[in-house]
């Protein structure tokens, strides 16, 4: 009798809908967290990394601490997005330095947010400025 193919198992899902990604470079860890993160954040993480890719060609890609990071050389990255359960927060690591700067503050002085919300629609023409101007800065090594 034939066997059934087993199906992949999903990666378990920390606070906020988080997928748990193993550390790893490159697109496919990147990939298989935006196939892993639940309903609405899965789609906007997809648009997040095509809007990168676009902005940023050649852009360089790693997921460390179960979150997506891009950076224009390898191990230092300029933004990442994290799952939580009402929104994903976008960092960039330099954000301050950014015109004008995103909206949400961190307790680290370089760091700036912007937070995306379920079916609340983004202005992608700025966050692709923001993009474009964070992958010109200095990237934070990590």
């Amino acid at each position: 009798m034939a066997q059934k193919p087993k199906e992949a198992a999903q990666p378990p899902l920390l606070s906020g809908g988080n997928p748990q990604i193993a550390k790893g470079y490159g697109d496919a860890p990147v990939q298989a967290w935006i196939a892993a993160a639940p309903g609405w954040k899965g789609d906007v993480g997809r648009r997040l990394d095509a809007l990168i890719e676009r902005t940023v060609p050649g852009v360089k890609k790693a997921v460390k601490w179960n979150t997506p990071l891009y950076g224009v050389e390898e191990g230092a990255w300029f933004a990442s997005f994290h799952a939580f359960d009402r929104y994903l927060k976008v960092a960039f690591f330099r954000g301050a330095a950014l015109d004008p700067l995103p909206p949400v503050g961190s307790k680290q002085k370089d760091v700036r947010y912007f937070h995306i919300h379920k079916d609340d629609p983004f202005d992608e023409a700025q966050l692709a400025d923001w993009i474009r101007q964070a992958s010109q800065l200095p990237g934070e090594r990590m």
